[in-house]
């Protein structure tokens, strides 16, 4: 791969990693998302997928997709404060907020947008945020950026856990961990 760069500390650096094998490079799928796919012409075992539930391929959600398109139009145009949101949006909210027991539910167009809105809103930059070293990359982001004292926590060891909130002086802490590790699968 040739790397046209201006500064020579960045080609050296790019170099170092391609040499090592450590350079990522975008794959290009040939393929719907499905455990086995066709990625830069090869088929391939899918164990990265976000696709938890085996929803993305699915007939049913393809066709309810369609019709959305037919009846909404492929987008809001701008954000849902500026440009409000589609009916379908409202319902989904209510139907969220009423499956799980709540007066109110909120969509976010991606997990990071949900994690940093979150944290976000609570946590005071006075607080102490305990994070699972295996987290995903959004929760540490958000943590970073919340302004909270940050820590990292060894994986699922609960014991460090313990060590750490009895060490910090904050009157508040939180333990922000993922649900499930989509990496490792725990």
């Amino acid at each position: 791969m040739t790397w046209r760069v201006a500064d020579t500390r960045w080609q050296h650096g790019l170099a170092q990693l391609d040499a090592n094998h450590l350079l990522r490079k975008r794959r290009c799928s040939q393929s719907p998302q499905q455990p086995i796919m066709v990625m830069d012409g090869r088929k391939m075992l899918t164990f990265c997928s976000n696709d938890y539930l085996g929803l993305s391929n699915d007939s049913r959600v393809k066709k309810a997709l369609i019709q959305g398109v037919e009846r909404w139009g492929v987008g809001a145009g701008a954000a849902h404060l500026i440009n409000g949101h589609t009916q379908a949006h409202q319902q989904l909210e209510e139907a969220l907020a009423e499956f799980v027991g709540y007066p109110r539910a909120l969509l976010f167009s991606t997990g990071f947008m949900a994690n940093l809105a979150m944290v976000s809103a609570l946590v005071a930059a006075s607080d102490k945020i305990h994070c699972d070293r295996l987290n995903h990359a959004s929760l540490l982001d958000a943590s970073r950026q919340s302004g909270a004292r940050f820590g990292r926590f060894a994986h699922a060891d609960m014991s460090a856990l313990e060590r750490a909130l009895q060490k910090s002086a904050s009157r508040q802490q939180w333990v922000v961990t993922d649900s499930v590790f989509s990496m490792d699968g725990d």
